[in-house]
C-alpha cells in the first residue's frame, strides 16, 4: 500500500517503547523513499503522544467497521 501525508493509518503491531497497541490510530506525516513512513499519534486532547517512523507492513488503511476508542497512554521505556 502506498502512503501519503495525512492518511489514517492503524498500527498493526504493538510499539510497547512508546506505549502503542495494535490498533492505535495515527496519521502519516512524511513519506521517506522507498519504505519509511512517519505516523503521529495524537491523544484525544489533541497532544502527541508518539512520532514514530515505521514501514507500511507496520500499519494499515482504517476500514469502515473500524471503530475508535479511548485508551490512557502508558509508555514503558
Amino acid at each position: 500500500m502506498d502512503y501519503k501525508p495525512l492518511d489514517s493509518v492503524v498500527l498493526a503491531r504493538d510499539l510497547p517503547a512508546e506505549g502503542l497497541c495494535t490498533g492505535d490510530l495515527g496519521a502519516v506525516v512524511e513519506v521517506y523513499e522507498p519504505d519509511g513512513i512517519e505516523v503521529e499519534f495524537v491523544t484525544a486532547s489533541g497532544r502527541t503522544g508518539a512520532l514514530v517512523t515505521l514501514t507500511p507492513t507496520d500499519v494499515r488503511p482504517v476500514g469502515d467497521s473500524d471503530l475508535v476508542a479511548v485508551r490512557t497512554l502508558r509508555r514503558t521505556a
